[in-house]
């Protein structure tokens, strides 16, 4: 395993330090468990922001907002259909068809 040397300041010592006592782990295992923390932290938020600029840009677009306006009328059928399923009712009857359960 490579090593790494690092200067901390004073206050941050303290606190690894302490951090360490409390877990009952060594120093370098909490440092560890905080680098490699960061380190997932920070790719999740590149990640988003790549999500974020391509939605951006494909909301900027119209021919694709119009093809992903029609698919998501096409998914909500289906989702309507599959919680009519869930709930018992036949697929179109809507709830109310049926009596209500607080009546």
């Amino acid at each position: 395993m490579p090593a790494l040397s690092l200067r901390l300041p004073e206050d941050l010592d303290h606190r690894l330090e302490e951090e360490a006592r409390r877990e009952g782990l060594p120093r370098s295992e909490v440092a560890r468990q905080a680098i490699s923390d960061y380190l997932a932290r920070r790719e999740r938020e590149r990640f988003m922001s790549e999500l974020v600029a391509e939605a951006r840009a494909a909301y900027t677009d119209e021919a694709m907002r119009r093809e992903a306006l029609e698919m998501a009328e096409d998914f909500q059928e289906a989702d309507n259909e599959a919680l009519d399923k869930a709930e018992g009712r036949k697929p179109g009857e809507s709830e109310r068809d049926e009596e209500r359960w607080w009546k």
